[in-house]
């Protein structure tokens, strides 16, 4: 009798599992990428194509990382973006679908590109102290408010998405390798506490809107332009690729970026 209750339950068992639906696989969540170059992974040198002058690259943090965690990836960073920039012309991209968001962005409203080429030139050529003063004014009166409303409006479109907002790295290691350029040790250290201060306020910004802060510049110190090895591109040809991210610190910032993610 106890053998042939054993052998009705296996089948009852069985049937049970033959009627019951599949396990349900969890969907690939969405994740939107929003931002600048150093988002869209200007200074790789490969480029998706299609995406023209916003230079997509697949060797991109966002890319990687959308890979490695299953997510469904929409790629609208672009090079040369400003705030009103990524409001007017990537952000449309975030829905109430999006589970996972993440924006870089700041650096270009305070206009660290020609910042950057100004310093470049010999101190007799070049205003420097001119040009970090008012990147350091920006970034101090004018930004916080435009990231702000930003911010604001991602978790309006989204409001359970995992937003993380990601910064920026110091660009010098403190030597000037480069034929061609002029930057003195004291305008690399002010240049530097430019990157930090620019950090500081996303940060502060991305705090106030209850959102995750990623922050590159410890890891990149020893690996900025003339480290060894070298993550920053000096000066490039074609110069578009200089002082972005080389495809080895792409890698890294997609390590350092992906565990917030998750």
């Amino acid at each position: 009798m106890k053998s042939i209750a054993s052998l009705l339950t296996a089948a009852a068992l069985g049937a049970a599992m033959l009627l019951s639906p599949g396990v349900a696989h969890a969907a690939a969540p969405n994740y939107v990428a929003l931002g600048d170059s150093y988002a869209s992974g200007v200074g790789t040198r490969t480029y998706i194509s299609g995406s023209g002058s916003c230079q997509r690259s697949t060797k991109a943090y966002a890319y990687i990382d959308a890979g490695r965690i299953g997510a469904s990836l929409t790629f609208v960073a672009c090079s040369g973006a400003r705030v009103a920039d990524v409001t007017a012309n990537q952000l449309p991209s975030v829905t109430s679908s999006t589970n996972i968001v993440s924006v870089q962005v700041g650096g270009n409203d305070a206009g660290f590109s020609s910042v950057i080429t100004e310093c470049a030139k010999p101190s007799w050529l070049g205003d420097c102290t001119g040009a970090v003063a008012n990147a350091q004014s920006i970034i101090n009166n004018t930004l916080p408010g435009r990231l702000n409303t930003l911010y604001s409006s991602i978790r309006s479109r989204a409001a359970s998405a995992r937003v993380v907002v990601v910064g920026y790295p110091r660009i010098f290691n403190g030597t000037d390798c480069n034929a061609g350029t002029f930057f003195s040790p004291d305008e690399m250290t002010r240049l530097n506490a430019t990157a930090d201060l620019l950090n500081s306020k996303i940060a502060a910004s991305a705090s106030a809107a209850g959102f995750a802060f990623v922050n590159p510049t410890q890891l990149f110190i020893g690996h900025s332009v003339c480290g060894s090895p070298e993550w920053i591109n000096g000066l490039s040809n074609p110069v578009t690729e200089s002082y972005h991210p080389n495809v080895t610190g792409q890698a890294n910032y997609a390590n350092l970026v992906q565990p917030a993610l998750d």
